[in-house]
């Protein structure tokens, strides 16, 4: 690149004074996402947009120069997709944080650094309620989870973030601005390029506005909680489960994670379980309690130890929090390999079996947690940071969860995105000629690939 200083000099004189930043003190918060992968670089600057032009003019910028710029929302991500890269450019759009509810068109219209939670709380001032729920709603921002197509804890009913995008205003890598959906429940004009921005991880164009479908609040929910002596056991209830039952959360604790969660914040957690099933309800009157006997119904019928359930919110929602503190809990143990591979539910227990197999072929520990009605888990390889062979046993079981998952009908990453830490293993799931049509999309969008290069593909 020639003379860095110069071109980052041009740039730092088109935008208003503090939105470009350089210091390494300060580029050091830029450098990383959730992984802390050792790989990322150091980039020339980060930008902290606090608008559209300003990602615009960045963007026309980095064409000029063909820099590579990284898309950054809260820096949660879980794949390695906000990766800084050498002498490359940070976009954070973590300044652009607006929320407004078009009450009447019942939709949110959010900007990318709004964090989850943000809308859900701003649509609940209204009644209303924004379903995708990552366990980390609180600190996520809606960029990033546009990017990843994140999911959550109800999206065995109410689906993924794609399932709520009805438009959003894309700047391309040559800093053009396009608007695709808007506040139209139906709309079938044109080729639907919206979809194709939801899950492309900042490699086509970064979001600079989105507008988000909003439902009605959700009924009160009834929580069914059941102990299992093994992992097998818990999934055979979720299938057997999911023949007649639209639950509107299912979520699975291996003994490991239970242990994890109690060792971090005592809960009064069964740690002799083999498998914890937090099965939940929000069906209107007379079907909830219908949805709760079915529950309870397929947990002792594959064997539970324990079968508990409550009408309580308050009550319900204090295992769902353990739930929530799985990867928080993992964290105080050493360094956190996090997977999130999918597989048709049916195959559920086989994947499970799976994974128990390949911790033990490793020697590592891979304690899991799954949102289990929709067949997408998180195996989760601890390791002790430092211990070079340690690492090298996790990156091998990492790859190998991968492999079994693809064996299984199933997919590498059900929401957090196949970032920088699974390119490997993506044309091992989607073939040569989907990979070549891929890299023909992002040529067609990105003809010098500078959005997230190494990223998603």
């Amino acid at each position: 690149m020639a003379d860095a200083s110069g071109i980052l000099a041009e740039l730092v004189a088109a935008l208003p004074e503090g939105v470009v930043v350089s210091s390494p003190e300060t580029l050091e918060k830029y450098r990383f996402d959730w992984t802390h992968d050792a790989t990322a670089g150091m980039p020339l600057a980060a930008v902290r947009a606090q608008d559209a032009g300003q990602v615009q003019e960045t963007l026309r910028w980095a064409t000029r120069h063909a820099v590579p710029v990284v898309p950054r929302g809260a820096g949660t991500g879980l794949s390695g997709g906000a990766l800084a890269i050498d002498g490359g450019i940070v976009l954070s759009t973590e300044r652009m944080r607006a929320v407004e509810v078009d009450l009447a068109s019942r939709v949110a219209v959010a900007e990318p650094g709004a964090l989850n939670v943000d809308v859900k709380r701003a649509a609940a001032e209204h009644g209303l309620w924004y379903p995708p729920d990552p366990s980390s709603y609180e600190i996520c921002s809606i960029g990033g989870n546009i990017a990843t197509n994140a999911g959550g804890l109800c999206c065995v009913k109410y689906g993924v973030t794609a399932d709520y995008v009805l438009g959003l205003d894309v700047v391309l890598a040559d800093g053009t601005l396009v608007t695709l959906g808007g506040k139209r429940v139906k709309d079938v004009a044109g080729l639907p390029l919206l979809r194709l921005f939801v899950g492309s991880e900042g490699t086509l164009g970064v979001v600079t506005r989105a507008v988000l479908r909003l439902v009605p609040a959700q009924h009160p929910r009834a929580t069914v909680v059941a102990t299992f002596p093994t992992v097998a056991a818990a999934a055979a209830a979720v299938v057997d489960l999911g023949r007649t039952v639209r639950a509107s959360m299912v979520e699975l604790m291996d003994r490991a994670s239970l242990n994890a969660v109690e060792d971090f914040r005592p809960m009064g957690l069964d740690r002799e379980a083999g498998a914890m099933l937090v099965i939940q309800s929000d069906a209107p009157g007379g079907a909830r309690a219908d949805e709760v006997s079915a529950a309870v119904t397929a947990c002792e019928r594959a064997g539970a130890k324990e079968v508990f359930a409550t009408d309580d919110p308050d009550e319900g929602e204090l295992f769902v929090q353990a739930r929530r503190l799985h990867f928080t809990a993992l964290e105080s143990r050493g360094a956190v390999l996090p997977e999130d591979v999918g597989v048709p539910v049916p195959q559920l227990p086989a994947l499970l079996a799976a994974v128990e197999e390949i911790a033990q072929r490793y020697a590592v520990q891979v304690p899991v947690v799954a949102h289990a009605g929709d067949g997408n888990t998180h195996p989760a390889i601890v390791y002790s940071a430092g211990d070079e062979d340690a690492e090298h046993r996790a990156r091998f079981a990492f790859d190998a969860i991968m492999v079994a998952a693809i064996e299984l009908g199933g997919t590498i990453t059900g929401e957090h995105g196949v970032g920088r830490l699974k390119t490997a293993s993506l044309q091992l799931q989607l073939g040569p000629e989907v990979m070549d049509l891929t890299r023909r999309v992002k040529a067609a969008v990105d003809p010098l690939g500078i959005l997230n290069p190494g990223a998603g593909f």
